[in-house]
Parts: structure tokens; C-alpha cells; sequence
């Protein structure tokens, strides 16, 4: 057996390989470039329709009229007879002597994939903003704390210092944002302001 026959046959095997962990979405051709006008040796995935004995197709053919042309064209665009898109890489196979004898193609039908991607862009999308921030993660009595010690310190003040008017704004602020929902919140509040059970109700009226 000839070096150029034994790449081609290890070659096959591995089209069919590839083939065959992809089905019905990746078709991979081996081409025999001593031969192009029988060039495909091995097909499988036949999503292009082509079958063993067809031609070369001109990237095979611009391959076997110049020796310089890369060793590998990587995911560029393509398209099936039927229309479907495609993705497609060519790797050359070259001989001892620096000669190309075969051609190992794979083409990625991406329509399916393409119908995917915008379903998912579909569910990810969102509708306008809600009218305020909303945090998902749940609420602690230590951010509470800090939440009010911030609040005071941005007025210059302490929590037990600011105005009525302030705690006010504040309580209400952290009701809307369901910090009197935690435990203990109240009391914490009353302890940290300075103020009453009665006066946090009342702020809340």
C-alpha cells in the first residue's frame, strides 16, 4: 500500500467517526484530490446530498492547483444546496513530500442552531423596568444596620440624631424595600433611632 492510499484510508475512518457523533448535524466529506473529478472517498452525514464518486468542489480543486494554499481553513461560512447555513472547516492533508492527496471537510448545519439561539435570546428578553429596584437575595439584619447607619452618616448625622422628618423618610423607605419584614425589624429600628414601637407605626401611616 502506498503512503498516499494508507493517509486516505486513516483518514476515512476518521470522517466516519466524526460523522457519526454528529448525526443529522454534521456532515464530514473526505476528498481524494489525486482524482477530482471522482473526488469524495467517504461521506458521512449526507446533508449536502453529494455522494461517494462526486467531484471536487472549487476549494478542493483551488487546493490541488496551488501548494501554498493553507492547511486549514477554519469555520467560515457556507451553504447547503437546500439554502441552510452553514459552517464549515477544510483540512488538507498533505503527503512526505509536501503534496496535498486528500481533503477532510466538515460542515455544521447552523439553522437548527440559529432557530435556538433566537428562541433563547426570545426567553431571556425582559419588558420595561420595574418602577423600582428589586434585589432578589434576602434581606439581613446586619444590612438593615448599615443601611440606616449609611443613611445617617450621607445627612451628617447619627442615627439617633436625625430629624424627624429623616426617620420618617427612612422607615417608610425600608418598608417599601421589605426590611420590616425581618424579624425583629422593629425593635432593631427603635434601638437604632432612638424612637418608639408606636412612632415607627405612625411613620408608616
Amino acid at each position: 500500500m502506498t503512503e498516499d492510499e494508507l493517509l486516505l484510508r486513516e483518514a476515512e475512518k476518521i470522517a466516519h467517526a466524526v460523522g457519526r457523533m454528529f448525526p443529522g448535524l454534521c456532515e464530514v466529506v473526505l476528498h481524494d484530490l489525486r482524482d477530482p473529478a471522482h473526488a469524495v472517498r467517504a461521506i458521512e452525514g449526507g446533508l449536502s446530498g453529494r455522494a461517494v464518486g462526486d467531484p471536487a468542489t472549487e476549494l478542493g480543486l483551488a487546493r490541488i492547483a496551488d501548494p501554498a494554499f493553507p492547511d486549514v481553513l477554519q469555520n467560515y461560512p457556507n451553504r447547503f444546496p437546500d439554502g441552510r447555513p452553514a459552517k464549515s472547516t477544510s483540512i488538507g492533508i498533505r503527503n512526505a513530500g509536501g503534496e496535498y492527496v486528500a481533503a477532510l471537510c466538515l460542515n455544521l448545519d447552523v439553522s437548527l442552531l440559529g432557530s435556538a439561539a433566537h428562541a433563547l435570546a426570545r426567553l431571556a428578553a425582559t419588558d420595561e423596568q420595574a418602577p423600582l429596584t428589586e434585589s432578589l437575595r434576602a434581606r439581613t439584619a446586619d444590612e438593615l444596620r448599615a443601611l440606616v447607619e449609611d443613611y445617617a452618616t450621607e445627612r451628617g448625622h447619627t442615627p439617633r440624631s436625625l430629624p424627624a422628618g429623616a426617620k420618617k423618610d427612612l422607615v417608610r423607605s425600608l418598608k417599601e424595600r421589605g426590611f420590616l419584614e425581618l424579624k425583629n425589624a422593629v425593635p432593631a429600628l427603635t434601638d437604632l433611632l432612638g424612637i418608639s414601637r408606636a412612632s415607627v407605626y405612625n411613620y408608616l401611616r
